[in-house]
């Protein structure tokens, strides 16, 4: 089961926008903040704000921050959160060449 929702989550982070979809945050900040098994939704929030989000019927929610790279280009930083609130999983996909 989660296999299935992190393929989706992979395959909805490939979806391109004319704007950035997530809140701004330094790439360095989110890979040291972010420590799967250990960081709390609420840790996310306090931390970074509020972004943009997908709520999945299983109770598992994902979260997507954009990281600036340049020439109004952005990297994505993925969170899978449980629903116990726990993150469990993160990705980042850099940003697409012009």
């Amino acid at each position: 089961m989660k296999r299935i929702l992190f393929t989706a989550l992979l395959l909805a982070g490939c979806a391109t926008s004319s704007a950035p979809p997530g809140a701004q945050v330094a790439a360095e900040r989110l890979q040291q903040a972010v420590v799967p098994g250990t960081t709390t939704k609420a840790q996310l929030l306090a931390a970074f704000g509020p972004t943009k989000n997908v709520v999945f019927d299983s109770g598992y929610e994902a979260w997507v921050y954009q990281s600036p790279a340049g020439g109004g280009r952005f990297a994505e930083f993925v969170v899978l959160i449980n629903p116990a609130g726990i993150v469990t999983r993160t990705r980042t996909r850099a940003a697409a060449q012009p």
